[in-house]
């Protein structure tokens, strides 16, 4: 079966709907990926038969969960979920980070070649990183412990943002070691069309902010 085939039907299995425009950018993304990856090392996964499931699918899967406004893609490395996000849903605003000056690079072409202008790229360390705005949505894609994820981007989560951390099997033990001050909104199970193993996505949020909420 063709990647294009491949790609529609998993779209049908995740329930998500995108023209026919989105689907041959998302194809020519994956493209993009592995003619850099053979010399800047953007994926791990080799088998580029594999790259509309374990690669755009997977990152499509957290899409229902995403609020609109400011995202923030953390250690975006080659692109995930960031991009494939932002060519789903052109009013998304989408920030990638990663501190490797070759990943970010990447990541600047990518842009430039899919024409995504609702992408912006920055090559830094996340601690390090003080836009003007705050993000309604921080995700991340095997950047780090949940502990870890939360305290290197807490500074720029807005009031009622949510930290959106996807993960393969149900992290137990790194939810025991969040601190108090961050609340487990939801573990959702994701299943990911062509993906075998376990998919999980993390929501969290400030408990400060929900005792707001219910005030």
């Amino acid at each position: 079966m063709s990647q294009a085939l491949l790609l529609q039907q998993g779209l049908g299995d995740l329930g998500l709907v995108l023209p026919l425009a989105a689907q041959e950018k998302l194809l020519a993304y994956a493209a993009l990926l592995y003619k850099w990856n053979k010399t800047y090392s953007l994926t791990a996964l080799r088998e580029q038969d594999k790259a509309v499931s374990h690669h755009l699918l997977d990152s499509l899967a957290v899409l229902p969960f995403v609020p609109l406004g400011h995202l923030l893609d953390v250690g975006s490395g080659g692109g995930m979920p960031g991009i494939p996000l932002a060519i789903a849903h052109p009013d998304l605003r989408v920030t990638l980070v990663d501190s490797n000056s070759k990943k970010a690079a990447f990541l600047r072409q990518a842009v430039i070649e899919l024409a995504l202008p609702n992408i912006s790229v920055h090559c830094g360390r996340v601690e390090q990183y003080h836009p003007l705005h705050g993000f309604v949505a921080i995700t991340s894609r095997a950047f780090s412990e949940l502990a870890d994820f939360v305290d290197l981007t807490q500074h720029l989560l807005s009031a009622d943002g949510r930290w959106l951390a996807m993960k393969g099997i149900w992290p137990h033990a790194e939810i025991v070691r969040l601190p108090e001050t961050v609340v487990v909104d939801a573990v959702h199970q994701l299943a990911v069309p062509g993906v075998d193993g376990e998919r999980h996505l993390v929501v969290l949020s400030r408990s400060d902010a929900r005792r707001q909420g219910e005030s």
